[in-house]
């Protein structure tokens, strides 16, 4: 298994080389590396939990034209040619096919424990001082403006409509990074999401209050 992992590692930070900053090799560490301490806490299957955790953002949509096949597809290629027994790889995509926030208006269709471990584990990296560094350099790779006043956030978004959107980058903390902490799976997540919530809540205080020159 530590050879798999290993030879994932290798693969991912070679397919992840040119990736955007929020998006790269060092997210996928970091959410492996949450995931790990997550599974501590629960009855799982660590190997699916480390595989799922490494490939989950192997092809992103966002930077495949929205298609959320290329992913999966490249996951299920390649652990095909490691020999990986063919449950395994169904579990492992279908985590890859189901992490995804998406504007949170959608039907999962699959569920497992392994799942809440690395879906935990992947929100927490855009809770916090990580999630706000993240959100915005993704906003400024998309030249998107910091803030517009007139520009309210929209919660009522379909995923098609999530995925499309081009709003201030602020917007995106009402429309995905605030609502996460109550939408965390285990209870490990739920812990440490509860301090990065509280840290994005006072960032946003500060921010406002720089913007109307109180601060």
């Amino acid at each position: 298994m530590n050879n798999l992992i290993e030879i994932t590692k290798a693969f991912v930070k070679a397919q992840l080389a040119h990736a955007e900053g929020g998006h790269d090799w060092f997210h996928i560490e970091r959410v492996y590396n949450n995931a790990l301490h997550i599974a501590k806490s629960e009855n799982c299957d660590l190997e699916v939990v480390k595989l799922a955790a490494l490939l989950h953002d192997i092809a992103d949509s966002k930077f495949h034209n929205g298609d959320e096949t290329v992913g999966p597809s490249m996951a299920w290629q390649f652990l095909s040619a490691q020999n990986v027994p063919e449950e395994t790889i169904i579990h492992v995509v279908n985590i890859i096919e189901n992490i995804s926030f998406k504007g949170g208006n959608h039907d999962m269709k699959f569920h497992s424990v392994e799942l809440d471990i690395v879906q935990d584990a992947d929100r927490l990296d855009a809770l916090g001082a990580i999630g706000i560094a993240r959100t915005f350099n993704y906003g400024g790779f998309k030249n998107r403006a910091l803030y517009d006043p007139a520009i309210a956030p929209d919660l009522t978004m379909t995923k098609e409509e999530y995925k499309e959107s081009t709003a201030p980058t602020l917007n995106h903390f009402y429309e995905k990074l605030l609502l996460l902490k109550d939408r965390m799976n285990t209870s490990t997540g739920k812990t440490i999401a509860e301090s990065r919530h509280q840290y994005m809540i006072d960032f946003l205080s500060q921010f406002y209050a720089e913007w109307d020159g109180e601060k």
